[in-house]
């Protein structure tokens, strides 16, 4: 049987800290925080759980989940986010894997909520994620602000029953302000690597992007949020791309 770490970053998480470790609790031989120097009651929640608590100057979202998992003492990892938490099935189903651990990754379903109503089309799901794994058959590639966990070649995978809760967006304001963060990242990212937008792009993109979610993944299955959820991702595109834009004409 392995010793499993979880490991979890945070910025002034202390309204989903409780909810996240109280899944964990009994998952985990260890559990590591590294924290993005927090003002609010993050340390004081992690440690009454019993987590290591590191500060750690945020670098970017990649870079950051590297840090933390060079962290762990132990070889299997569980990766969450500090507004996950595991269903009562994938719970069940990760201490099943602890006791039998028979590959080098495991993946599950992403349940996402918006506005306090959980979205099961629009994109937004199954949302499949390979957060349980053996550090030495996996890394961390992506583009910020979008980390990913990679399994290394001939490494196996089994896909696990049950949902990891993501509680993301409380309020629709909490989304515009994500939205408009992520796309400067994303934007400045796609501009140091010299790609351009054009106008094709800027006009074009964001109407595929609500077409595609809406549409032809019954995002109106979801039903006014989930109109909400595709209009706002298609805005997304649209910002990107302008933002992108915008650098280029700065420059020039």
């Amino acid at each position: 049987m392995p010793d499993i770490s979880v490991v979890i970053m945070t910025l002034n998480e202390e309204q989903n800290m409780d909810r996240c470790l109280g899944t964990v609790k009994d998952i985990a031989d260890e559990i590591i925080v590294v924290d993005s120097y927090s003002t609010d009651r993050t340390e004081e929640i992690c440690r009454r759980f019993g987590a290591k608590f590191i500060r750690h100057a945020f670098e970017g979202y990649i870079e950051q989940r590297i840090y933390s998992i060079s962290q762990a003492s132990n070889h299997c990892i569980l990766v969450l986010d500090a507004d996950e938490a595991l269903s009562e099935e994938l719970r069940t189903s990760i201490l099943s894997v602890k006791n039998n651990w028979t590959h080098d990754g495991y993946s599950f379903n992403r349940l996402n909520s918006f506005c306090g109503q959980w979205i099961r089309h629009s994109g937004w799901y199954p949302d499949r994620k390979l957060r349980l794994f053996d550090r030495r058959k996996a890394e961390v590639k992506g583009r910020n602000p979008h980390e990913e966990i990679f399994l290394t070649k001939g490494a196996t995978r089994k896909h696990i029953k049950g949902d990891l809760l993501h509680y993301t967006y409380v309020t629709i304001e909490d989304q515009i302000h994500q939205i408009n963060r992520f796309t400067e990242i994303q934007a400045r990212d796609r501009f140091e690597q010299g790609k351009k937008a054009n106008w094709l792009s800027i006009f074009f993109s964001p109407g595929y992007k609500f077409i595609r979610h809406y549409f032809f993944k019954l995002g109106f299955l979801d039903g006014y949020y989930g109109y909400l959820v595709c209009r706002n991702m298609a805005y997304s595109t649209f910002l990107k791309h302008a933002k992108l834009k915008a650098l280029w004409r700065q420059k020039d």
